[in-house]
């Protein structure tokens, strides 16, 4: 099932929305502050974020305005005690694919999460082929040519590529990759996410040694340029 990140300062309204989706079965993270719930977004765990607006540390606007340089196809229904026109269109404008005003019934906000989990899958919220250079890599059929010439990617490294095509242009921590792919909770003493980038680059790349799309961002991680 889908994973939704809720984004909510206030206790009891953050335990009651827990309580709902994953008795609708949903996989629920909750992030208690705006900065908690942004590195918790782009950490790459979530196929959703649930985001209030009012919240210590980083409001809900400055983390959309954040998100969507980092991950433009990552869905986001912020949540707000506002009422007022103008709140709704800022949100909107800053990349907020839909808002609900608070108090709201579970039931509209199960609806309003399947329709952009929906239309997220038509959308690129996890591409199905991308192309750049010769290369094309088809994840729905697995499978990658170079010129014209098949490629063999492990599993593993389809998984890598899907992760970078989804957020083009954006800088990914070393650390987001072993958490999102991985699945490790904290940074082993591992060279495992550089080995396999050196890999990919020998497998994608036309020169390996040159490479115009896995980009190394020095102390950071790397990024990809489509």
């Amino acid at each position: 099932m889908p994973r939704i990140l809720i984004v909510e300062d206030e206790p009891d309204m953050a335990r009651g929305l827990q309580y709902n989706l994953e008795a609708r079965g949903f996989d629920v993270l909750v992030a208690a502050d705006g900065e908690a719930g942004y590195q918790a977004a782009i950490a790459g765990s979530a196929d959703l974020v649930l985001l209030d607006v009012m919240l210590p540390k980083r409001d809900g606007y400055d983390v959309c305005r954040a998100l969507r340089k980092v991950a433009p196809a990552l869905p986001v229904l912020m949540l707000t005690a506002r009422g007022g026109e103008d709140d709704l269109v800022l949100g909107l404008k800053l990349g907020a694919d839909d808002y609900i005003r608070k108090p709201f019934s579970i039931a509209e906000l199960i609806a309003r999460i399947e329709a952009l989990l929906r239309r997220s899958a038509f959308t690129g919220g996890r591409p199905q082929r991308i192309t750049f250079g010769s290369t094309v890599v088809d994840f729905e059929h697995h499978q990658a040519t170079r010129g014209g010439e098949p490629l063999e990617l492990t599993p593993k490294e389809f998984e890598i590529v899907r992760y970078f095509a989804a957020r083009p242009g954006a800088v990914v921590s070393r650390d987001a990759l072993l958490n999102s792919v991985w699945g490790y909770t904290s940074a082993p003493n591992t060279r495992t996410v550089d080995a396999h980038i050196v890999k990919l680059r020998q497998k994608l790349e036309e020169t390996p040694s040159d490479p115009k799309h896995l980009l190394t961002v020095h102390g950071i991680g790397y990024k990809f340029v489509p």
